[in-house]
């Protein structure tokens, strides 16, 4: 995952559905990248119990101890509470009045659009999905995402359509609620300090982006913006939210923060799912590791012992690439491809490095389980913390509305 054009100071939001136990693709795919986050960003992560029931609503009654159980694997691979925010998103009300909030103004067929919707529907035919939550779905995640003025956003490639609702539903907000005098007033003393010609200069180039949505023309913009020096900030501010056709900034856009499919497969050599019945959950003990690892499918080419192999057709080697030394991979590519070691050689050499790096993980998992106030201290402490934040927008939103309360 590229963090390069994101701003240092940008805050990250990134949630989880408690719908059973962890795998290794979850670590390697989504809590790694989560662990790099929270050294160098301001990171809210957080438990979306509410988007379990979009799916899971005909049977809710594990969702508190898998909440728990979620949260307990997180702290044990290294998701840190004195570093980002940790939270249950039903324990922070404010996301279900911003999501009210928000559908008011979402229009029906940019739900409907949603690539994941129809394919849910086909794939989950077990399952009534014919429900307005379910729909509804990208409204909840963009009031997830915007409460908190997310700066980036960790997805994976099938959740890039989701966040770009959450994107339109705050340039429409803005555009519809971010104006008024005071911002028209702003935009008219802007526009004489940049001197008739770079203003009708300016002008024009937002006219020609808003016809045809070419980023060159935004970037165009936002340079000349940049290097004005006639403008104060708020100015600037103004000018770049009238040339995208928006107002004044309330819910700022997020940045998709695109993360890379997790390596690991199953192990048949499929995609690793629960529901193919081929994951290495966290939780599996040493045991059960070791008998996974020692009957995976490995590269259907090398029938016997003495035929040379491939490490990249073989779905043993993706778990060196994620677990072994530099010294070890280097050793089971030579090995492989002269026959110079078996497939049972080239898996046990892995397991010596992943049991080193799942102990630990072990250990914090069966101290946090003999302690779970530790881990509650943990959600009311974050969750407390997430609504300080999340009243401050909602504040906003609510006055930007004409709903504010009386003080």
């Amino acid at each position: 995952m590229s963090t390069a054009g994101l701003n240092p100071h940008s805050r990250i939001v990134s949630g989880m559905r408690p719908t059973g136990h962890l795998h290794l693709g979850h670590w390697e795919g989504v809590l790694k990248n989560w662990i790099e986050l929270q050294k160098h960003h301001e990171c809210y992560f957080f438990v979306a119990d509410w988007h379990a029931l979009t799916t899971h609503y005909q049977d809710s009654r594990g969702l508190e101890a898998n909440t728990f159980d979620l949260v307990m694997e997180w702290l044990a691979v290294g998701v840190d509470p004195d570093r980002a925010t940790l939270f249950v998103q039903s324990w922070v009300p404010e996301h279900a009045e911003l999501h009210l909030l928000l559908s008011m103004l979402t229009p029906l067929g940019w739900l409907e659009r949603v690539p994941t919707y129809k394919e849910q529907q086909q794939e989950l035919k077990d399952r009534e999905l014919d429900t307005y939550g379910f729909l509804g779905y990208p409204v909840l995640m963009s009031a997830d995402v915007l409460l908190y003025r997310a700066g980036g956003v960790p997805v994976g490639q099938d959740q890039v359509a989701h966040l770009e609702v959450a994107r339109e539903i705050a340039r429409r907000f803005n555009f519809l609620y971010g104006r008024g005098e005071a911002f028209d007033a702003l935009l008219r003393s802007a526009h004489e300090h940049m001197g008739s010609k770079q203003s009708h200069r300016l002008i024009g180039w937002a006219k020609q982006y808003r016809e045809s949505g070419a980023s060159e023309l935004l970037n165009r913009i936002a340079h000349t913006l940049a290097e004005d020096s006639r403008l104060d900030p708020e100015e600037r501010a103004a000018l770049f939210a009238e040339a995208r056709g928006s107002g004044r900034e309330i819910l700022p856009e997020p940045e998709a923060l695109l993360t890379r499919a997790s390596r690991l497969p199953g192990t048949d050599g499929r995609k690793m799912s629960k529901s193919y019945d081929n994951a290495i959950a966290l939780r599996d003990d040493r045991d059960v590791v070791t008998r996974k690892i020692r009957t995976m499918a490995t590269d259907p080419a090398r029938v016997r012992r003495s035929d040379p192999g491939e490490p990249d057709r073989c779905p043993v080697w993706k778990y060196h690439e994620a677990f072994s030394t530099e010294e070890t991979r280097q050793w089971v590519e030579t090995g492989c491809r002269t026959a110079g070691i078996g497939c049972l050689d080239c898996k046990n050499r892995l397991l010596e490095g992943m049991l080193h790096e799942l102990e630990p993980v072990w250990g914090r998992l069966h101290r946090l389980q003999a302690d779970p106030d530790a881990v509650r201290e943990v959600l009311a402490s974050g969750s407390e913390r997430a609504r300080i934040k999340a009243r401050e927008t909602l504040g906003e939103v609510r006055n930007a509305l004409g709903l504010a309360r009386p003080t």
